[in-house]
Formats: structure tokens, sequence, C-alpha cells
């Protein structure tokens, strides 16, 4: 696993050029979003998967930003002012056998810039990005 200075470095690396790293571009939380990830019937719901979530993370906090990271991700979260707007972005990289990938960036801002938010996406996008990855040993499996 890459320690605290390593994850620095790389956090520093993908923010000198986001547009580069970030393939897919950002993708930013809005309604429309939230309703194709099936994730607007789940908001009023009291769930402890959430809590679950941050319970298998080491935390390294900084006023720039909230590093979460474990054997299989590297998170930011990041706010930021944009304008009068705060804005979070939240970047998330694949963490295996000491080499990282940078899959998904999203932002949140407005009525979505709240924790829960931010942290449903994040679960959302874990979780697929989990599922993504068990689908391709499978398939490297069977070759």
């Amino acid at each position: 696993m890459l320690n605290p200075q390593q994850i620095d470095e790389l956090y520093k690396e993908y923010m000198q050029n986001l547009s580069e790293w970030a393939h897919d571009g950002v993708v930013n939380v809005n309604l429309p979003l939230l309703y194709d990830l099936g994730l607007v019937q789940h908001l009023n719901e009291d769930s402890s998967e959430t809590d679950d979530l941050a319970q298998y993370f080491h935390v390294i906090e900084s006023p720039e930003k909230v590093t979460l990271f474990n054997e299989h991700f590297i998170i930011w979260i990041v706010p930021k002012m944009e304008g009068e707007s705060p804005v979070t972005y939240v970047i998330i990289a694949l963490n295996a056998e000491n080499k990282t990938h940078l899959e998904v960036v999203f932002t949140t801002s407005g009525v979505y810039n709240t924790p829960k938010f931010v942290l449903k996406v994040l679960q959302y996008f874990l979780l697929d990005m989990l599922e993504t990855e068990e689908t391709l040993t499978l398939f490297e499996k069977k070759e």
C-alpha cells in the first residue's frame, strides 16, 4: 500500500492536469444523474451502509482535502470555492499492488453539495468499480 506522502504526491500530479487524467471527464451530480444511477429512491433511507463504508478506510485530514485510502481505493474529497459557490470535488483512484489508476471524478454543488449526497454517490461509484473489477477478474480466469 502507498504511504501518505506517496498518496499526496499522486494527488498533486492528478490535480495539475485533472482533465488529462479524468478520461471520462468530471461528472456533475444533479437530479438527472441521481435518477440515472438509481439513487433518488434511496436518498431518504437511513442506511448504515454509508457508515460501514467509512469504517474501512484510513483517513488523513488537511486544510485542503480529506484523503481516504485502503488496499483498493484512494479517494480525495476536496472542497473548493468557484466564484461565490462552494463545490466539492471527489477524485477516486483504484489502488492495486502499488499501481493507481484514476477512475472517476465527480463534483457536487448547490443543493447536492451535502455530505449525504457526496457519500451516496461515492458509495455508488465504489460498489460499481468493485463489481467491474470482479467481472474482469472472472474473465481473466476463464482465459
